[in-house]
C-alpha cells in the first residue's frame, strides 16, 4: 500500500470505538445511581450511542472521500474528546445524553475512515486476510475495556470513567498527528450522494451484510448494555463483570484465529460467514438454558467466537462493487448497519434479557445465510 500507516496504529483505531464503549459499559449502574434513573434509561445510553454512531459513520465517510483520510480521522477524535469532556461536566441526564451523542459521533472516524484505508489498498481475500490480523487486536479490546472500565468504575464513578476516555482521544488524536499518512488513491470518484445512495438501496446483498453485521454487533453489545445488571442479579460484582471481559476476548481471539486459519487453507467467505452464524446460534441457546448462573459465560464464548469469524468476511466482501468511491460507499453502508443496531440495541433495553436478544438475532443470521445458500443452489441447478 503507497503511504502504508502502521499497522499498530491502524489496530488501535480499529479497536478505539469498541474499547471506548466496554470501558463505559461497567458504569452503567453507577449512571443509573448518579442521575437517578432506571437500568433501562441508563442502558438507553448505549442505544443513543449508535445512532449518533450512524449519523458519524455518514458523516466521515463522505468526509473521508472529499477532504482525506487523515483530516477526517483527526477531526472525528476531536469530535469525541469534546463529547467526553462535556460528559464529564453533566449533572444532569439529558446533557449527558447529548455528551454521549458527541461522542458516539466523533468515534465512528475510528470505525469507518480506517476501514476506508484499508480498502484503499486490499480487495478480496488479502482484505479478510488484513481484517482477521485486525480482528484479533479487536479481540482484546472486551478485556482491555471491561477490565478498566470496572476497575474505574468502582474507585472513581462515572467521572472517572470519562475522564479516561478523554484522555484516550487526545493520545490518539498526537499519534495520527505523527504516523498516520494519507492513503486516500488519486483516481478517487467523489461520488453524488443521493445516485450513490439509491443504488445501494436496491442492491439486496448489501441489505443482507448490514443486517448480518448489524446483528454480530448487537450479539456484542448487548452484552455490554445487558450483562452488568445479570451479574448483580447473580450476585458478583463489577470487578467480575470486569474480568468476564477476558472470556470474550478469548472467545473473538479464537474466531479471529480460526478464520485466518481457513482462509489460508481455502474456504470460501461466504462458507465462513454460514459457520459464523451457526456457531452464534449454538451459543445462544446455551446461554438461555445458562442465563441463572455464571456458567452462561462459557456459551456466550461461543457467540463471539462466531462475531470473530463472520465479521471480517461479511466487510471484505460488503463493498466489493464499490471501491471507487469507498469512502462514501462505506459511509452509507455503514449508515444502515448502526442504525440497524441502534434500533436493536432500544429493543434490547426494553425486554432486558440478554438470552432472548442472542437467540432472535444468532437465528436470523442463520436463516440469513441459508437462504443465501439456498439461492445459489437454485441458480446452479438452473445454469446446469
Amino acid at each position: 500500500m503507497k503511504n502504508k500507516p502502521n499497522i499498530w496504529l491502524i489496530i488501535s483505531l480499529m479497536m478505539f470505538p469498541q474499547i471506548v464503549e466496554t470501558i463505559y459499559s461497567p458504569v452503567l449502574p453507577n449512571i443509573a445511581m448518579a442521575f437517578n434513573v432506571s437500568p433501562q434509561a441508563a442502558s438507553q445510553t448505549l442505544s443513543i450511542y449508535f445512532v449518533a454512531f450512524a449519523l458519524g459513520v455518514i458523516t466521515w465517510g463522505y468526509l473521508a472521500d472529499k477532504l482525506g483520510r487523515r483530516p477526517a480521522m483527526l477531526l472525528g477524535l476531536t469530535c469525541y474528546a469534546a463529547g467526553s469532556l462535556i460528559a464529564l461536566a453533566s449533572t444532569e441526564f439529558q446533557y449527558l445524553l447529548l455528551a454521549r451523542s458527541l461522542s458516539a459521533f466523533g468515534a465512528a472516524a475510528g470505525s469507518i475512515v480506517t476501514q476506508t484505508i484499508l480498502r484503499d489498498g486490499f480487495e478480496g481475500a488479502a482484505l479478510s486476510k488484513i481484517f482477521s490480523v485486525v480482528g484479533m487486536g479487536i479481540g482484546i479490546s472486551p478485556a482491555l475495556g471491561l477490565i478498566l472500565g470496572s476497575l474505574l468504575a468502582s474507585e472513581f464513578g462515572h467521572n472517572g470513567v470519562f475522564l479516561t476516555l478523554a484522555v484516550i482521544a487526545a493520545l490518539l488524536i498526537i499519534a495520527c498527528s505523527w504516523r498516520l499518512p494519507e492513503t486516500q488513491p488519486a483516481n478517487v470518484q467523489h461520488s453524488k450522494l443521493k445516485p450513490l445512495a439509491l443504488k445501494m438501496c436496491r442492491d439486496s446483498m448489501l441489505w443482507r451484510n448490514a443486517l448480518l453485521v448489524a446483528n454480530f454487533n448487537l450479539m456484542l453489545f448487548g452484552y455490554y448494555a445487558l450483562a452488568p445488571f445479570m451479574f448483580n442479579q447473580i450476585g458478583l460484582s463489577e470487578k467480575h463483570f470486569g474480568a468476564s471481559g477476558i472470556i470474550l476476548a478469548v472467545g473473538v481471539l479464537i474466531g479471529s484465529a480460526s478464520n485466518k486459519h481457513l482462509l489460508s487453507k481455502g474456504l470460501r467467505a461466504e462458507t465462513l460467514i454460514s459457520i459464523a452464524c451457526m456457531t452464534a446460534l449454538v451459543g445462544a441457546v446455551g446461554v438461555y438454558l445458562t442465563q441463572s448462573s455464571w456458567l452462561f459465560l462459557l456459551p456466550m464464548m461461543l457467540v463471539v467466537c462466531g462475531f470473530g469469524i463472520g465479521i471480517p468476511n461479511i466487510l471484505s466482501l460488503a463493498l466489493a462493487d464499490y471501491r471507487q468511491a469507498s469512502g462514501t460507499a462505506g459511509a452509507l453502508f455503514g449508515l444502515a448497519y448502526y442504525l440497524l443496531l441502534g434500533a436493536g440495541l432500544a429493543l434490547a433495553a426494553l425486554s432486558h434479557n440478554l438470552a432472548n436478544l442472542l437467540l432472535v438475532t444468532a437465528l436470523l443470521s442463520t436463516l440469513l445465510t441459508l437462504k443465501k445458500q439456498s439461492s445459489r443452489a437454485v441458480t446452479h441447478f438452473d445454469n446446469g
